[in-house]
């Protein structure tokens, strides 16, 4: 009987043995699997950590850029600013200034049409005082925009080949000599001009150059000297053969190439005074 409650307390003692191992290993195989996910937990917890601080350096980087790129438009925007109303002062300094144009150009054009009045009141004195015992032939009266033409015949004025004013000649000039005088703000251009034949070369006069600049001159020189208008306002000009009216192939077309030509013209510093005056 003994034998068999020993046996039974050492089976009892063997099968808890067997019992508290199996628990054990059990046990165990728990431990390190929950050790194994918190190291697994801790390892994503440092990899989410990690992408955070990036994701948080990322985004603190893009606020930076943000606050940049905000200060960057605020200044475009005022310099916009600053360029849209100086834009729009230019704006309305070219539309100011284009009616000021406007205004001048009406202004020009009003005073030329005045100027034309002038000239063609100019032009008919001159064909009145000028047209007494004179062919229409031998002296000539144009007005062309601002200017009056006088072009007179060379048998008026100079024997064939001579620069020398005939005393013939003062009558005509005095009659021009006369319109002149009352028109003390125009210019006044003399031209000396040639038909193209060779002129016999002498110690005063060598070619057709010479001779219609020294016709030019004694013009002028008349009009200063006997009718007292003043230097300043005289201009000598030779054009010798080289702007004829007619062909020189004919007598007709060398004598009307031969001519001496007055130009009436406004002083441009004076051009708007001389809109004011009235012609009698």
């Amino acid at each position: 009987m003994k034998k068999i409650f020993g046996l039974i307390i050492v089976t009892s003692v063997l099968l808890s043995s067997c019992v508290s191992q199996k628990k054990y290993t059990e046990l165990e195989g728990n431990f390190n699997k929950k050790n194994q996910e918190l190291v697994d937990t801790k390892a994503n917890l440092m990899k989410c950590r990690i992408e955070n601080e990036s994701k948080i350096s990322s985004l603190e980087q893009q606020v930076v850029d943000l606050r940049k790129d905000k200060e960057k438009t605020l200044e475009y925007v005022d310099n916009l600013t600053v360029l849209s109303k100086s834009a729009s002062d230019n704006i309305k300094e070219t539309l100011a200034q284009m009616g000021k144009k406007d205004e001048y150009i009406t202004y020009i054009q009003k005073a030329i049409t005045r100027k034309d009045s002038i000239n063609l009141a100019l032009g008919f004195k001159l064909k009145k005082v000028l047209k007494d015992g004179l062919h229409d032939d031998d002296i000539q009266i144009n007005v062309e925009k601002t200017v009056v033409y006088i072009s007179i015949a060379d048998k008026l004025l100079f024997k064939s080949g001579s620069a020398t004013i005939s005393n013939d000649a003062k009558s005509v000039l005095g009659k021009v000599a006369e319109v002149i005088g009352a028109q003390p703000n125009l210019e006044v251009m003399v031209e000396g001009y040639t038909d193209n034949k060779k002129v016999i070369s002498n110690a005063s006069i060598k070619d057709n150059w010479d001779l219609s600049v020294k016709r030019s001159t004694a013009v002028i020189r008349v009009l200063q000297n006997d009718f007292n208008i003043k230097p300043s306002r005289l201009v000598a000009a030779g054009r010798s053969e080289y702007m004829p009216l007619e062909s020189n192939d004919t007598v007709e077309g060398r004598a009307r190439n031969r001519r001496t030509r007055i130009v009436l013209m406004p002083k441009l510093e004076q051009f708007f005074d001389l809109l004011e005056n009235k012609v009698e």
